[in-house]
């Protein structure tokens, strides 16, 4: 059966057909961020009327405790007098401004804080303004536009799981690179022929023909740029997201209406993402430090989840407490959030690991 078409497929359809098939990461970036009809350009795709929902959508002690965590590094580092207060990806600005509220009582941390948010979408811009209004903001789409020239202080959730992946696939003679062409009039994958790759070299060892490994070519010099002024101004950063410490198999996938979709079936109907290879971006902001992988459910029970989540919930009764218990749950239990997604922290040699952190 047919897929129905959508405005992106036509045109991704028309650029095939001239110019040939196109790799996983124009496929997934034109999706994703098509001026007028990209996934993340024309929607807010979060909540019960999107098709996802994130940590700090569920719980408001998401975005406290990473907020204390990135202050208690900030006193740990002196209390510099200014310092770069960055997000990558804000969602609705909703993590943002949980953490601005958790530390408005660190004294001196709203004073030193330069707040700059990091966002490609205008739609969601547009709801990071809304909630953000009380606060100083400077928004780019761009790190390098993000001043470099004193601490920085991050965190990143589930943005670089929806950078674009490049998928490649094990050879006896190479590397099969995934590309995206037609076949009776439908978006289709297929495979390049295969050629040897230098910059894989390194995967030869622990890999066998079939298996498929996932680059993100974006994600380099992003966290590059991270990582350096770290090492030479100090601060810290915090990166959640899902996925493992090193790529190994086929995961892309798309979500829609809180359902895994056929990635290929409605371009710019779906989110696109694909699991983060954590040892790729410590690599990348090497001088910087990196720590080992935390369970995110571990990481928020060091750093007092339990005891947040019986403060809150003293005046709440019936309905309200449920729902708050369950998102509590949701956050930690390992079945649901608290395994899947994992933390990884960035620091500078001459300071210890953010709280939480081995």
């Amino acid at each position: 059966m047919a897929n129905p078409e959508t405005p992106l497929d036509s045109l991704l359809k028309a650029q095939i057909a001239a110019q040939g098939p196109i790799t996983l990461a124009e496929f997934m970036a034109t999706c994703l961020l098509h001026p007028e009809h990209g996934y993340y350009t024309t929607r807010d795709p979060l909540g019960r009327a999107g098709d996802f929902i994130t940590a700090p959508e569920i719980s408001q002690m998401f975005g406290e405790l990473l907020g204390l965590c990135l202050a208690q590094a900030w006193v740990d580092q002196g209390a510099p007098d200014r310092f770069i207060l960055a997000e990558l990806g804000p969602g609705r600005g909703t993590l943002m401004a949980d953490l601005l509220r958790a530390t408005h009582k660190v004294p001196g941390f709203h004073a030193a804080a330069n707040l700059h948010l990091l966002e490609a979408s205008p739609s969601l811009r547009a709801l990071q303004k809304q909630t953000l209004a009380a606060y100083s903001v400077t928004w780019t789409d761009s790190i390098d536009a993000v001043p470099d020239d004193a601490p920085l202080f991050l965190i990143a959730n589930e943005f670089f799981d929806a950078l674009p992946i490049r998928q490649f696939t094990r050879h006896i003679d190479g590397w099969c690179e995934t590309i995206v062409g037609v076949a009776q009039d439908q978006l289709v994958k297929g495979y390049a022929a295969p050629v040897a790759l230098p910059a894989l070299a390194h995967r030869l060892d622990d890999t066998k023909p079939g298996q498929v490994i996932e680059t993100r070519p974006d994600a380099t010099p992003i966290m590059a740029r991270i990582g350096a002024q770290i090492s030479a101004h100090g601060g810290a950063a915090l990166i959640i997201d899902y996925g493992n410490w090193r790529s190994n198999g086929d995961t892309l996938q798309a979500m829609r209406n809180h359902a895994f979709a056929d990635p290929f079936a409605a371009p710019g109907q779906a989110d696109l993402t694909a699991h983060v290879d954590f040892e790729a971006l410590a690599q990348a902001a090497a001088p910087a430090v990196a720590t080992g992988l935390t369970d995110q459910g571990a990481l928020l029970a060091r750093l007092g989840i339990g005891a947040r989540a019986q403060l809150l919930s003293r005046n709440l009764s019936g309905a309200a407490l449920e729902n708050h218990l369950g998102a509590t749950q949701r956050l930690t239990r390992a079945e649901e959030m608290g395994s899947l997604f994992k933390a990884l922290a960035l620091y500078a040699p001459q300071h210890p690991a953010p709280a939480g952190f081995d």
